[in-house]
C-alpha cells in the first residue's frame, strides 16, 4: 500500500498511540503533510519523532487537542486553520471506554464526549478549510460494536451505566453523524465510516477485575494497530476510494449499515448542534 500524497494536509486524532499512531505513521509515509492532534503532549512528541525517523518526512507537527474540552477544540481548530495552509485529510480517530462512569467539567458523560461531541464539533469547525480545499476527506473511525443510542438520554443519567453501553451508543452516532455531515457538506467533501476491527490498543488500558482479566487474554487474539490501521489509511489516502460518500467499510471492503434512518440522523444531529453550539 503506497500513495502519492506530497500535496496533502492531514489531520489525525489519537495520533500518540495505537491505530492513530499507525494512520499517521503510513500518510507520513506517502509525503503527506501531517498534524498529529494529541491529549498528551508529551507521547505525542515521541510519536512525532519516531514517524519522522521511519518515514524520512519532516513535514510533520503536534497539535493539543482534548476532544472532551469544547476550549482545546476552539483553540486546535484556530490553530490549524490560520494561515494559508489547506485541511486536505481529517481523520476522527481518537476515542474512549470508560469502565466507570464519568463527567467532564461541563457534565457531559465523557465516552459521548469523546467519541461523539468532539468529533463533530472538530469537524463542523474544520469543514470551510475542507471545502476550500477540496476535494478532500473526512474518515471516522467507528466500530461494528454499535447500538443502543438513547437520545433522551445521551448522557446515562437515567439509565444504568456500563462501559460497553456508552461505547456501543457512541459508536452508533459516529456512523449516523457521518451520514448526516455527508448530507450538509457537500460532494467536494467525502464522508465515510469504518470499523478497524478489534485492535489491542490503549482504550482497554483503564479496565480493571474481571474485564481487564478477559482483556488480558482477548488482547493475544486481536489486530495489532498497523493492521487496524489499514481500512482508514485506505479511506484517507487510495485514489481509488475517492468518489466514496457516506460509505460504512470493514476490511477495506464496503459493508451494510443499518443506521440510516433520516428523520432520526436528523434529530441526532439537532441535539449535538444544541450541545456543541456549532453547525455546519
Amino acid at each position: 500500500m503506497k500513495f502519492d500524497l506530497v500535496d496533502r494536509r492531514c489531520i489525525v486524532t489519537g495520533a500518540s498511540s495505537g491505530i492513530g499512531k499507525e494512520i499517521a505513521r503510513n500518510l507520513a509515509y506517502f509525503g503527506a503533510t501531517v498534524v498529529l492532534a494529541c491529549r498528551s503532549r508529551e507521547r505525542g512528541s515521541v510519536a512525532l519523532q519516531e514517524i519522522a525517523e521511519d518515514s524520512g518526512n519532516d513535514r510533520l507537527s503536534l497539535l493539543p487537542l482534548d476532544l472532551a474540552d469544547p476550549e482545546s477544540i476552539q483553540l486546535f481548530a484556530h490553530q490549524v486553520t490560520t494561515g494559508d495552509a489547506p485541511v486536505h485529510v481529517l481523520v476522527n480517530n481518537a476515542g474512549t471506554f470508560r469502565e466507570t462512569r464519568e463527567t467532564t467539567p461541563a457534565g457531559r458523560e465523557l465516552t459521548w464526549a469523546t467519541n461523539v461531541l468532539g468529533p463533530f464539533m472538530l469537524t463542523n469547525l474544520l469543514a470551510p478549510s475542507l471545502i476550500e480545499a477540496g476535494p478532500s476527506r473526512v474518515v471516522n473511525v467507528a466500530s461494528k460494536l454499535a447500538g443502543g443510542l438513547d437520545i433522551d438520554d445521551l448522557d446515562f443519567e437515567t439509565r444504568s451505566y456500563s462501559g460497553t453501553k456508552a461505547y456501543k451508543q457512541s459508536k452508533q452516532a459516529n456512523r449516523m453523524l457521518s451520514w448526516g455531515c455527508q448530507q450538509r457538506i457537500g460532494d467536494i467533501v467525502s464522508v465515510n465510516a469504518c470499523h478497524p476491527g478489534g485492535v489491542n490498543t490503549r482504550i482497554y488500558d483503564n479496565l480493571s477485575g474481571l474485564a481487564a482479566a478477559v482483556m488480558k487474554v482477548g488482547r493475544h487474539f486481536m489486530k495489532t494497530p498497523a493492521e487496524g490501521a489499514r481500512t482508514p489509511t485506505r479511506l484517507a489516502a487510495d485514489p481509488e476510494l475517492g468518489n466514496l460518500r457516506a460509505e460504512f467499510w470493514v476490511d477495506e471492503a464496503p459493508a451494510k449499515c443499518k443506521f440510516r434512518d433520516r428523520a432520526a440522523i436528523d434529530a441526532l444531529w439537532t441535539r449535538c448542534v444544541a450541545l456543541t453550539q456549532t453547525d455546519l
